[in-house]
């Protein structure tokens, strides 16, 4: 349940993501036997059932042992609610805290604060901020509209984010040359973002790799799937700034403009003169009797 204020929204929880990963797993490459992993304690050796295993902590000196019920029965484990404890700016939260991601459905006959809690959000342009507690541990979310539905999305808790530290960037000057040429090469790459024109090249030859496997044998190599692949070309190692920026944006360039087609009635180069200047038209000069040559040129050169 979402509570905010006195008003609660009756919710159900489902997850918003899914790994599309192949499902891979340890085998003896002799026989193929799977490779299992027992649980063994480690002062009298024996294996241990699952039944018989507590969690525990040690500092280096002391250790405590905490059983489920331990952990179950703390106070924020207890409660079964998504809180709202403020609403914020969206553009206030960074998304190096973005964890997983969960749809609410609505969970009572009527929708109506499900509905108006998400058209709040929607109209104002604010993010809720929630604490919840999931899987034995309490967390802090925000509230999000996507498509029409509310996302819970979970955050990491300040003490998680690392601060970055690193002294190369310190005292780094930037010429205005170079940023333009940066921002040029930005320019030859800009579009709108369309997540399914993206697919994990990876796990689909992965999927290709299995399928031929199983077709003709684990005796099928990377090569007889895929053919021979040419090695990687990286261009060579450019170590100029402003030369590697030149060949990015030429290149850019040489993907996203056609070539322009080749005239096919141009005159030939040696052929090209320049214009002649037509005759002023306040004096009349009576001209010879023109021969062909210049009978031809007289004809090009005439004002239109």
């Amino acid at each position: 349940m979402v509570s905010f204020g006195l008003v609660n929204v009756p919710i159900k929880l489902y997850a918003a993501t899914h790994n599309h990963n192949v499902g891979l797993h340890q085998v003896h490459a002799l026989d193929g036997g799977r490779i299992r992993y027992q649980k063994v304690c480690e002062l009298d050796g024996e294996v241990i059932a699952q039944r018989d295993i507590v969690s525990g902590y040690t500092d280096g000196h002391h250790q405590v042992t905490l059983t489920k019920e331990d952990l179950e029965d703390l106070p924020a484990e207890r409660s079964r609610e998504i809180s709202v404890v403020e609403f914020v700016p969206t553009d206030q939260v960074d998304p190096i805290m973005f964890g997983d991601s969960y749809y609410l459905e609505p969970d009572s006959k009527s929708a109506k604060a499900y509905v108006l809690l998400r058209e709040v959000l929607t109209q104002t342009n604010r993010t809720a901020i929630v604490k919840y507690a999931l899987r034995e541990k309490s967390h802090l979310g925000i509230l999000r509209v996507k498509d029409g539905v509310l996302v819970l999305q979970s955050l990491l808790w300040a003490d998680e984010v690392r601060k970055p530290d690193f002294p190369a960037l310190e005292n780094v000057k930037i010429s205005d040359r170079e940023l333009d040429m940066a921002k040029a090469l930005v320019s030859s790459f800009e579009s709108d973002f369309d997540p399914h024109q993206y697919v994990d090249e990876y796990q689909d030859q992965l999927r290709t790799l299995i399928e031929d496997k199983i077709a003709s044998g684990n005796g099928v190599t990377v090569t007889q799937a895929f053919g021979k692949q040419p090695k990687p070309d990286d261009g060579g190692e450019v170590t100029d700034l402003m030369e590697a920026l030149r060949r990015s944006v030429a290149a850019a360039k040489a993907k996203t403009v056609p070539a322009k087609p080749k005239a096919t009635n141009a005159a030939p180069e040696s052929e090209e003169t320049e214009p002649e200047p037509e005759p002023s038209p306040k004096k009349r000069v009576t001209k010879p009797k023109a021969t062909a040559k210049t009978a031809a040129k007289t004809k090009t050169s005439a004002p239109k």
